[in-house]
């Protein structure tokens, strides 16, 4: 697995193809200023949403006139760098562009399909939210499958890494005729989307998302799997009622036997294989099978954090499960010695589990 820092894409030949870029379409960019502009004494420290703010940030000097002046450079340009990068060219509006609501969205529709604008749509629904999600919805309704995912991602309550939008985890009511108007769209590419947003909405409130859930599912198969996707945390939290929509009941004739950590104890930085043994007594089930770790965290608690081995039926008879678990330290989580637990869930009930010790790092 490649463990590649993502800010390493925006190196020093990337902020060159920026400047060319955009000397393509404006003769009147000052590349040389703004190339040393971006290659600061800070670039190497910077990390990834640091360096692509910075490399928005650096055009507007080197643009000419004002930001309406300089808008449809950036946008003429943006097509021509591919990729993650892309985003410094939404990022450019998100910071310049608040004043002029028109002008901005529209660019902002016309550059997501280079990589998305839905970081920078954020700020627009903060300042414009009535304006805003009327933008949405009628980009819901776009030919372009870019537009209609960006009409639900970049509304989602908890986008990762995004701005956070506090009103809509409180009161997600403004989302829902988006989502609606895209439940059965015909692009995967858009249905997570959809999934991923009522995914959010469930970890403020679990019951409307359950009740969407009754009122979606067997609209068609397309549609069941988005709400499987949007019930994952619920499923992962062993939410009882979510595991009945979906045919998961409470395991009858279920066992784990011979659940083993090797090697014990762990070192960080290592991987373990969890292994036991699922046994089915009498009659076929749908299982959904999954193994949690309980986590040291620094301030000596424990988390937990879920991991799917399967969803599917089982018949009766004995199953032997396998799984590599890597301890090795990772943006998103830090691992820290101590003792930590190990539990098999079937159907969101813990049926086995054993302690185990993490040492640290040698």
């Amino acid at each position: 697995m490649n463990h590649e820092p993502l800010k390493n894409l925006l190196n020093q030949e990337f902020v060159h193809s920026v400047a060319r870029a955009v000397s393509d379409v404006s003769p009147q960019f000052q590349a040389v200023a703004y190339i040393s502009n971006v290659l600061d004494a800070q670039w190497e420290s910077r990390e990834f949403m640091d360096r692509i703010g910075h490399l928005a940030v650096s055009l507007r000097p080197a643009l000419p006139g004002g930001y309406l002046e300089a808008l449809p450079i950036v946008v003429n340009a943006s097509p021509a760098v591919d990729g993650i990068g892309h985003l410094l060219f939404p990022h450019f509006v998100q910071v310049f562009g608040l004043d002029h609501f028109e002008p901005s969205t529209q660019a902002l529709a016309a550059m997501t399909s280079g990589s998305s604008s839905e970081f920078a749509v954020r700020p627009y629904i903060l300042r414009y939210p009535q304006e805003m999600m009327a933008r949405m919805l009628t980009w819901a309704k776009d030919p372009n499958e870019h537009l209609r995912r960006l009409a639900s991602e970049g509304c989602r309550p908890r986008l990762p890494w995004g701005k956070a939008l506090p009103a809509f985890k409180i009161d997600p009511a403004p989302i829902l005729p988006i989502l609606q108007e895209l439940k059965a769209d015909p692009s995967e590419y858009v249905r997570r989307s959809v999934a991923n947003n009522l995914n959010d909405i469930s970890k403020d409130h679990p019951d409307l998302v359950l009740d969407i859930t009754r009122d979606w599912l067997g609209l068609s198969p397309d549609t069941d799997k988005l709400l499987k996707h949007a019930c994952r945390t619920l499923l992962k939290s062993g939410n009882q009622e979510a595991m009945r929509l979906f045919g998961l009941q409470a395991p009858k004739g279920v066992s784990i036997e011979y659940l083993t950590i090797d090697p014990h104890p762990v070192t960080i930085g290592d991987k373990a294989q969890v292994s036991f043994l699922l046994k089915v007594k009498d009659t076929a089930q749908q299982l959904r099978v999954e193994y949690a770790v309980h986590y040291r965290k620094r301030s000596g608690g424990l988390f937990r954090k879920m991991f799917q081995i399967a969803d599917k039926t089982y018949g009766p008879g004995e199953h032997p499960v396998a799984r590599t678990r890597p301890f090795h330290d990772m943006t998103t989580r830090k691992h820290h010695p101590g003792g930590h637990r190990l539990e098999v869930v079937v159907n969101g009930h813990v049926l086995a589990a054993l302690e185990f010790e993490l040492l640290a790092a040698k």
